[in-house]
Formats: C-alpha cells, sequence, structure tokens
C-alpha cells in the first residue's frame, strides 16, 4: 500500500524521486494497461532509478481502458466534455478523499486558506452535464469557503455583476472560477474595476466562440475586469492535481506533481528545461490509476516546479506512444 499523506508531504526533489519510484512499482504491480504498456517498452521496476526514466502512460488509454490501479470499488467516474458521438475519458476514482485532499491543500499552497474568500464560480458548460471533476472541486471550495455568498452563477450574469461590486467594494477577497466563454460573456455585458478579486479562467471555449490565444484572451479579460493579471487553473479529467498560475501563462504545481517535456518526435526523450515539448505529468495523487501521464499538451518548463503551456497537438495520437491498439 501506498501512504498517500505522506505524499502530500512531500518537501524535497530526493523524496519527490522515492515516492514517485515506489507508485511506480505499485502501479507496474496492480495496473493492467500500465503494465501491458511497460512490458511491450519492455521496462522493468529493476531498470528505473529516478522517476524521469519512469514511463508516461498516453492520456488516449483513459478513452478506451479502464485505469485502474485498485481494486476497491469504484466512488466516483469523472468524464471529460466532448462533442457529440466522440468518445470521452473517463478516470474511475475509487478514493475520493485522496483527490479532496488534494486540491485542497494544492489550493492552500498557492492561495492559502480558502475561507478567506468568497468563491463565484461561472461554470455553464460543466453545471450542463455529469461527471466534471472541476464541478465536484468547485463546489467543495464553495462549501469549504463557509461564506453564505459563494455560489455558482449559469446565466444570470447581471446577478453576478451586482454580486462582484458589492464583495469588492467591501473589500472582500473573492475567487471567481470561470470558464473563458462565460468571462468573455459577463464583460461584455458588464465593465468592472476590481481591487479585491482574483480572476481565474479554467480554459476552454467549448464550442461556444472562436478560439483565442491565451495573450488575446487575458488581455480582454485584464480590461473588462479592470484587474492586473488573470489567473488559470492547469488540470484534466485524468488527474487529480492542479496547477496555478497567476498570471503570464506560467504554472506553478504542488510539490506531489511534476511536469516533464518529451520530443515531439521520439516520445521517450525527455527534454531538458526550456524546450518545448509534450507535456508529462507526475501526479502522485493519481495513486490509485495512473500517476505518470503523457498528455496532448505542448509547453515547456520555465524553472523549477513550473512550467508554461503552448498549445496542443494537432494529431489526435501521440506520435511514438501508441504500442497498443486503442
Amino acid at each position: 500500500m501506498i501512504d498517500t499523506q505522506a505524499i502530500f508531504n512531500i518537501k524535497t526533489e530526493d523524496q519527490f524521486n522515492e515516492h514517485a519510484l515506489n507508485v511506480f512499482q505499485f502501479q507496474f504491480k496492480n495496473n493492467r494497461t500500465y503494465r501491458s504498456f511497460c512490458d511491450l517498452l519492455y521496462i522493468h521496476p529493476s531498470d528505473i532509478k529516478h522517476y524521469k526514466d519512469i514511463p508516461f502512460l498516453p492520456i488516449e488509454f483513459f478513452k478506451t481502458r479502464d485505469i485502474l490501479s485498485s481494486s476497491k470499488p469504484v466512488q466516483c467516474t469523472f468524464s471529460s466534455s466532448g462533442t457529440t458521438g466522440s468518445i470521452t475519458s473517463k478516470h474511475l476514482v475509487t478514493d475520493t478523499s485522496i483527490y479532496e485532499d488534494s486540491f485542497r491543500k494544492g489550493f492552500t499552497n498557492a492561495y492559502g486558506n480558502i475561507e478567506d474568500y468568497v468563491v463565484l464560480a461561472l461554470l455553464p458548460s460543466y453545471l450542463e452535464r455529469n461527471g466534471s471533476s472541476l464541478i465536484y472541486m468547485v463546489n467543495d471550495m464553495i462549501n469549504q469557503s463557509n461564506h453564505p455568498e459563494s455560489g455558482f452563477y449559469l446565466d444570470n450574469l447581471s446577478e453576478l455583476k451586482s454580486k462582484l461590486i458589492d464583495l469588492d467594494s467591501r473589500g472582500q477577497k473573492v475567487l471567481l472560477i470561470g470558464v473563458s466563454f462565460a468571462l468573455l460573456d459577463l464583460v461584455e455585458a458588464h465593465q468592472f474595476k476590481l481591487k479585491h478579486t482574483i480572476i481565474m479562467e479554467t480554459g476552454g471555449m467549448k464550442g461556444r466562440r472562436k478560439e483565442l490565444i491565451r495573450t488575446e484572451l487575458h488581455n480582454i479579460l485584464k480590461a473588462g475586469f479592470g484587474v492586473n493579471e488573470i489567473h488559470s487553473e492547469y488540470g484534466m479529467t485524468e488527474l487529480l492535481s492542479q496547477g496555478y498560475s497567476k498570471g503570464h501563462g506560467i504554472f506553478n504545481c504542488p510539490p506531489w506533481m511534476k511536469i516533464l517535456t518529451r520530443d515531439p518526435e521520439d516520445a521517450l526523450t525527455i527534454q531538458t528545461e526550456g524546450k518545448t515539448g509534450g507535456i508529462n505529468v507526475i501526479d502522485l495523487a493519481n495513486v490509485n490509476s495512473c500517476a505518470f501521464i503523457a498528455t496532448q499538451d505542448l509547453g515547456k518548463i520555465t524553472g523549477e516546479n513550473a512550467f508554461e503551456v503552448i498549445g496542443r497537438f494537432d494529431n489526435s495520437d501521440i506520435r511514438g506512444c501508441n504500442l497498443m491498439a486503442l
């Protein structure tokens, strides 16, 4: 068994490496899909001395396989959004308390006590479907904030405008977390000059608007909300941890999460800091599914536990990773 509380108490690089190797050995033994993937690469735990040598499972497998390292009953299934008829990812979670520990400690690590904030959520596209890990997290944040004015907003933008202006004028710290298209809808209808409010976008136009590059999106939102920076959250259905950006598109990870980049032409080669490549995520909170995931995002490492997301691969498959029929 893996001691998850010890994972959340990681302080040093050596501790991260030790826990990553332990989780890898556990998942090699207990995760059938991941074991098959490693076998096809002819990789065995005895070959692995450092977390950079661990194989990263292509994220596409979450669409076609049950990625499980635990025999315990599934408590919750998170699913990705998708267009009609498309295959969506599913993340089978056997212990939701690990997810709760991860996002609570991750937020505290980045922003301090959630009880200091009124949490307002503008996430219509997520509220309109079941199985969103983001809604699960934000709903918990609203409850943990222990503030009667925290809550979700769907289409009631006028009410949200009044609430934002009122809270900000009182000097109340506010976290407004929203999907990009909904935040744009809000600033097109109302202009603000907020001094005590964090605007955090979770990305995605969800087919509602033309996609914008991050700089363009953030400039529009900064002008509309009257703030100096737009914050962002980096998370996905297949992860139980998040990275946060406080501006300029630079994300920081909690101590139990790490980003590496791989060569776009050779998926098994890990690149040095500063080079753009495919983003590989180590999320040690994913102890009961798979902690080592090759995503479809492109990015680069910008510093210790800091990274930037550049874009996504054009093709749906990750080159060099598809050793097993999906």
